[in-house]
């Protein structure tokens, strides 16, 4: 391999070459906004503020996301001979499967029990997120066939150039999926559950297509969570003072100590974001006697509002309800967002107007033994997702009337 000024040059064929960055900082801004999907000004494709320059600088930036804390970043920049970028897949090589959200320690044990080294492996993610977004960056105006395809080959060499176990693309848009499959990757399906807004003018409009008793529930949920006195505001832009962000931190590092052990992201990070992108977040903050008590915080799309992370100092019935899902109803109505991506799993969503929705990931297992184990395993569980996904659909608590 050539050494290039930001990290090791690879020949993917005559025309294209792959290069490593170390850090999204090898990228500037109008390179990274450059790819589809990247930049809020992109009508065209949509904007996830979640691939964003902004964003994922910021993970790194803080030491959240840095070979410290397993994330190595591992960027790929697909140029041609002559060194225009054409795209680009954000990518990490990671010494564990931690902050992933799509589940591989079944492999990793399997592999290891067996003589195999399963870590360092490749990662395209976004960290610490699972949340669907491009991962096979292409820029605006190129071939995106050909470019993802030569994206995909280049996964691909530098993985086995590495001399890694494998490389996993999660939370990828089909179309990817669909690339990555046509070039030897395994097909991975799992759930979530989303809120799609069909148009509503206000939440009871959105109300009006439930079951009455499950109307009834939900008007019954939202007033017993803001019982105590509690009220909620939102705040976006100018908004995010560094004292909300404390607020926010606390509650974020309160709930995440007890459920995982170890948050994921420090309070650098926040401030980060909100120098970063601002206008592209909303935190929804419940107070109670003149003070913060609660928070989640989620990140605004041009279709779609992205709830990630919630937290608490005080303990209220149904609000975590009342603030992760119920007000994101009603902010997506509000700002006519298509799409609330309400996180990982929790079947506790269906009943409030979520529903089933299948996410993709892609694998490249260098292993023949254990890409043959991890084949025969994955087609189970297609089929156990597309059941369970039939089955959920069965149970929305939508009017059965306006659905046939």
């Amino acid at each position: 391999m050539d050494q290039g000024d930001d990290g090791d040059r690879q020949t993917a064929n005559a025309d294209y070459s792959i290069r490593i960055a170390a850090g999204i900082g090898a990228f500037t801004c109008d390179e990274w906004n450059g790819f589809a999907g990247t930049a809020r000004n992109d009508a065209e494709n949509g904007y996830n503020p979640l691939v964003s320059h902004a964003f994922l600088s910021a993970l790194e930036d803080s030491g959240c996301a840095v070979r410290r804390t397993g994330w190595q970043g591992h960027h790929l920049r697909l140029e041609t001979a002559q060194g225009r970028l054409l795209g680009a897949v954000p990518c990490y090589l990671k010494s564990h499967s931690q902050g992933e959200y799509v589940f591989d320690h079944g492999w990793s044990d399997a592999f290891e029990r067996a003589g195999g080294r399963y870590y360092p492996k490749l990662q395209s993610a976004v960290p610490f997120t699972p949340v669907t977004g491009p991962r096979l960056l292409v820029g605006k105006g190129e071939d995106q066939d050909a470019v993802k395809a030569g994206l995909a080959a280049g996964l691909k060499m530098v993985t086995d150039k590495l001399g890694v176990s494998s490389a996993h693309v999660t939370f990828a848009q089909e179309s990817d999926v669909a690339t990555l499959e046509a070039a030897g990757f395994l097909h991975r399906t799992d759930q979530q559950f989303h809120f799609f807004n069909e148009g509503f003018s206000s939440y009871d409009d959105f109300l009006a297509t439930l079951a009455s008793r499950k109307r009834k529930a939900m008007k019954k949920e939202r007033r017993e969570a803001l019982a105590d006195g509690i009220s909620i505001d939102w705040l976006t832009g100018k908004d995010l003072t560094e004292k909300a962000w404390d607020d926010f931190f606390a509650f974020y590092m309160d709930t995440g100590s007890r459920k995982w052990g170890r948050p994921y992201l420090n309070r650098q990070f926040f401030s980060l974001i909100g120098e970063r992108m601002a206008d592209d977040i909303l935190l929804v903050m419940a107070r109670r006697n003149g003070r913060y008590i609660a928070g989640a915080i989620n990140f605004i799309g041009s279709d779609a509002l992205y709830g990630r992370n919630w937290g608490c100092i005080e303990d209220h019935p149904f609000l975590h309800f009342e603030v992760c899902y119920h007000q994101a109803i009603d902010f997506a109505i509000e700002r006519k967002l298509k799409v609330v991506e309400a996180g990982a799993q929790g079947e506790h969503k269906l009943a409030r107007g979520y529903r089933p929705v299948t996410m993709h990931s892609a694998h490249y297992i260098s292993h023949p033994g254990l890409r043959n184990a991890v084949a025969d395993y994955l087609r189970r569980e297609r089929r156990e997702v597309e059941r369970m996904g039939e089955y959920l659909e069965d149970h929305t608590p939508f009017r059965k009337d306006l659905e046939e």
